[in-house]
C-alpha cells in the first residue's frame, strides 16, 4: 500500500492547456506512482467540470471547490481588512480549507505537496508531523513589483502591497516548510538574494517538455494561409504578461513587419483574450481566435513562433513547445530567462521592438529558420525531458522503498 500525500493546486491540473496546468499535471502524475493522492483544489472555468474525471481517476481522494471568478475578485478585497494578500484570498475557500483541515487530522499524510504560493497558507498553520514541500514555480512577488513598476494611481499601491504580501509568504514558506522549489536557477539565484537566510531550503526543478506530443512530424492540417508569412504567439490571453506582449508586438512590431512583408499576419492564439485583446483583431494583419482545441496546427506552420514578452517570471512552456514543434521562436530576454538555448543557435534574441521586426523579417526571407527550428528540436529533446527534470524531487519525495 503507497502511502498518502496531500495535494493541493488553485485550480483543476487538466487538460493540461496552459502553464501552470502543465507543471502541476506533470508533478501529480510523477507523484501518483508513490503515493496515495488526496487532491484539493479549485474549479473556477466551467469547461474544466469535463476533466474532473480523469484526474479523479489518479487520486485516492479530491475535493473540487468551485469558485466564481467574478465574485471572488469582490469578495479578495476583505484581504484589505484582514492584512492578506488579495491573491490569497481569492484562492481562499472554506470548504476547501475543512476539507484540508480533516485530511491532515484523519488520514495524516506522509508529504503535503502544494503547488504555487497562495495555497501555502491552507497548510502552514496544520499541525502533524508530514514533510511539507511548495513548489513556488516562480516569485510571484516580483511579478507584482513589475506590475506596480508600471502602474500609476490606486492600482499602483494595490501591486506594491500584494509584492510586499506576497515577499513575506514566500518567505514564510521557505522558513516554515522543509522544502520549496523552482522553475529556473535563475529564480532560485534571485530567491537567494530576496531571502539570503532561506536560501538553503530551496531548489530548482525545472520544466520538460513533451516532446512526442509536440512532434514536428504529426499530422496538423493548415489553419490559416501557409503561403503568406505567419507569426503565432500561444497563451492565455487574460495574464497580464501575455496581454502586454501581443498588444506590443501587434501595435510596434507588427507594422514594422509589414512594411518589409505586407501581407504578413499575426495569430494570437489562447483562451480568455481581454476586451483590449479582442480589439487588436480588428487591426490589419492580426487574428485573434481565443480558445482553440490544438495549439500545434497553429505553430508548426508558423514563419515564427514569437514571445515578445516584457514582463517573464519563471520558464515560458510557450517557447519549449515550439522549439519542440522544430519551429524558430524569436524571443525577449524575459522570455529566455531559464531555458537552456543559445541565441542564434536555437532560439533568436530581439528586445526591441525593431529588433524583434528584423529578426521576423529575416526568418521570412532567408534560410536560417528551418536551420534553427532543427536545432531547438535536438535541444528540447536532448535537454527537457519531464521525467529528468522531476528526477530533482526524488531525494526529498520519493520513499525509502521506491528508491532504487
Amino acid at each position: 500500500m503507497k502511502p498518502p500525500l496531500l495535494f493541493l493546486i488553485q485550480r483543476l491540473p487538466f487538460p493540461p492547456t496552459k502553464g501552470d496546468k502543465i507543471r502541476a499535471w506533470k508533478i501529480l502524475a510523477y507523484l501518483a506512482r508513490w503515493y496515495d493522492i488526496h487532491l484539493g483544489c479549485l474549479l473556477d472555468d466551467p469547461a474544466d467540470e469535463a476533466h474532473v474525471a480523469t484526474v479523479r481517476a489518479l487520486c485516492r481522494d479530491i475535493h473540487v471547490a468551485r469558485i466564481n471568478p467574478r465574485l471572488s475578485r469582490l469578495t479578495c478585497l476583505r484581504g484589505l481588512l484582514t492584512g492578506e494578500a488579495l491573491s490569497v484570498t481569492y484562492f481562499h475557500d472554506r470548504d476547501l480549507a475543512s476539507w484540508v483541515e480533516r485530511v491532515m487530522r484523519t488520514v495524516k499524510p506522509a508529504v503535503v505537496f502544494v503547488y504555487s504560493s497562495n495555497m501555502a497558507p491552507y497548510i502552514l498553520d496544520q499541525p502533524g508531523a508530514a514533510r511539507r514541500v511548495v513548489d513556488l514555480v516562480d516569485l510571484d512577488s516580483e511579478k507584482w513589483r513589475a506590475y506596480a513598476e508600471e502602474r500609476q494611481g490606486p492600482m499602483r499601491w494595490v501591486y506594491r502591497r500584494e509584492w510586499r504580501k506576497i515577499a513575506d509568504l514566500e518567505q514564510r514558506i521557505a522558513r516554515d516548510c522543509d522544502l520549496a522549489s523552482l522553475v529556473s536557477n535563475a529564480e532560485t539565484a534571485l530567491f537567494a538574494r530576496l531571502f539570503p537566510v532561506q536560501a538553503d531550503r530551496v531548489i530548482s526543478v525545472s520544466n520538460g517538455v513533451d516532446h512526442g506530443y509536440f512532434d514536428p512530424d504529426g499530422d496538423y492540417p493548415p489553419v490559416y494561409d501557409t503561403t503568406r508569412p505567419n507569426f503565432v504567439f500561444t497563451g492565455t490571453m487574460d495574464y497580464p504578461p501575455n496581454a502586454d506582449a501581443v498588444i506590443w508586438f501587434a501595435n510596434d512590431i507588427l507594422p514594422l513587419i509589414r512594411r518589409a512583408l505586407p501581407d504578413a499576419r499575426f495569430h494570437i492564439v489562447g483562451h480568455n483574450p481581454t476586451e483590449e485583446v479582442r480589439r487588436l483583431g480588428r487591426l490589419d494583419g492580426v487574428n485573434v481566435t481565443g480558445r482553440v482545441a490544438d495549439v500545434r496546427p497553429y505553430v508548426v506552420h508558423a514563419t515564427a513562433s514569437v514571445a515578445p514578452l516584457r514582463i517573464a517570471r519563471g520558464i515560458q512552456n510557450k517557447v519549449l513547445e515550439a522549439m519542440a514543434l522544430a519551429r524558430p521562436v524569436v524571443v525577449t530576454s524575459g522570455a529566455l530567462e531559464g531555458i537552456e538555448a543559445e541565441p542564434g543557435t536555437d532560439i533568436v534574441l530581439a528586445d526591441s521592438a525593431g529588433d524583434f521586426a528584423t529578426a521576423c523579417i529575416d526568418l521570412a526571407n532567408g534560410p536560417n529558420g528551418s536551420r534553427i527550428g532543427r536545432a531547438a528540436r535536438a535541444r528540447v529533446v536532448q535537454t527537457y525531458d519531464w521525467s529528468a527534470r522531476l528526477s530533482q524531487y526524488d531525494r526529498f519525495l520519493r520513499p525509502a522503498e521506491a528508491m532504487p
